[in-house]
């Protein structure tokens, strides 16, 4: 299974990205928790991509191709991967063609998340995860049972600073500007597959899973939390 999530911030993404993890035990490549992990350890990386992030924009494509590249040759991403958050631009796009084909291991389906800009703003802003072992919430249908605390681990669970309305808006135009001109290209190659963002989580999940490959094993038994759209 080596599938790319597409769509703008909110719109399930990360939520389902997660439970395919768990479910089907391939890596969940987020470009932004790497980067959070970046900054939050105050890495030169961090410092350069944070600048970029509060304000809801694109770390330079250079910077995250390589940061890609470097994980997909880790162990646990040969089984299998999800593409969450990257590619964002066409050279991205362009350059990890050229990175999976040297690998070997094309990209099998892109499913293309479709909801409305409120819808995702909403979900967004009500976010919450937790800083330790990155477990979803949603104040409003999904919070902590312990408010501030993580029902899996304990730890905190926060909002994160590019979940804020005002941010979430800002990304949907920069994803308007500059990654809504990767569904062409994906469309071009034949890859490009749609679902309904609205769909409820398992709903969602099996309309995914019809699009994977079709020789992907049973789901595992989940102890997971999805949480909320992502």
């Amino acid at each position: 299974m080596r599938l790319i999530f597409l769509g703008p911030p909110g719109v399930g993404k990360g939520t389902q990205a997660k439970l395919f993890q768990e479910r089907h035990g391939v890596a969940h490549i987020s470009t932004g928790d790497i980067l959070r992990e970046a900054i939050e350890q105050g890495t030169a990386l961090g410092r350069q991509a944070r600048s970029y992030m509060d304000r809801g924009d694109l770390v330079p494509d250079d910077v995250m191709v390589g940061i890609v590249a470097e994980r997909l040759r880790q162990p646990d991403a040969q089984r299998g991967f999800i593409l969450d958050g990257f590619p964002r631009t066409l050279p991205q796009a362009e350059s990890l063609e050229c990175v999976l084909q040297e690998m070997g291991r094309p990209v099998e389906a892109v499913i293309y998340f479709e909801l409305d800009e409120e819808t995702a703003v909403r979900r967004s802003a009500g976010r919450l995860i937790c800083r330790r072992c990155g477990a979803i919430y949603n104040v409003d249908h999904r919070p902590p049972r312990v408010a501030g605390a993580c029902d899996i681990c304990g730890g905190e669970v926060f909002q994160r600073e590019d979940d804020r309305p005002e941010v979430v808006r800002r990304r949907h135009q920069v994803y308007r500007d500059q990654t809504a001109p990767l569904e062409a290209f994906y469309r071009a190659r034949g890859a490009l597959h749609r679902v309904d963002g609205k769909q409820g989580l398992e709903a969602l999940y099996r309309a995914i899973l019809a699009l994977a490959k079709p020789q992907v094993g049973a789901p595992k038994a989940s102890s997971a939390n999805p949480g909320a759209a992502g």
